[in-house]
């Protein structure tokens, strides 16, 4: 069973990864959409979408050239109520080499983590070193209310402007 679907296709220019879908996500049905959560307004502020979309207009995303999706996709709630077995990183890995985006943005450590197999301590805020299914990956700071203390625009900065040199735009 999977909480929320993916939006995922050929062509896209950025996926952005999740953990899981929070607990009022999932009762939502809509990506990013507990109170607190950063998301929708940081893509708007960087100039990824030209208007400040809602959890509701999630599929709208695929119109800008954008895709969704978590690494747990059969779960929802805290990441720490996580453990390995709710992690299905070798689907999370087909699927981004068959939609085979520009980027693969993670939305917080723990999902690159998940991805990666690497620890927090070993990944850093922004591009990274490796690429993950072929695509070039970032990882930004979680956009969860609950992840506040660790927040940073600048990283989503970077993608949005590596995501407008791909496209030839400054």
């Amino acid at each position: 069973m999977t909480i929320l679907p993916d939006v995922v296709g050929p062509g896209l220019g950025i996926v952005f990864c999740g953990t899981q879908a929070g607990r009022v996500s999932a009762l939502r049905r809509a990506y990013y959409a507990g109170p607190g959560n950063k998301f929708w307004g940081v893509l708007h502020a960087v100039g990824l979408v030209p208007r400040q979309l809602r959890p509701e207009d999630y599929p709208e995303l695929l119109e800008h050239g954008f895709g969704l999706t978590d690494v747990a996709k059969a779960t929802s709630g805290p990441d720490a109520a996580l453990v390995r077995a709710h992690f299905d990183v070798e689907g999370f890995l087909m699927k981004m080499r068959a939609a085979a985006p520009a980027f693969i943005a993670f939305n917080g450590k723990r999902a690159a983590q998940a991805a990666l197999g690497l620890p927090a301590p070993m990944l850093s805020y922004g591009r990274q070193a490796i690429d993950v299914a072929g695509c070039t990956a970032f990882v930004l700071p979680s956009t969860s209310g609950a992840a506040s203390g660790f927040w940073s625009i600048e990283p989503w900065h970077e993608l949005a402007a590596a995501w407008r040199a791909e496209r030839g735009q400054q």
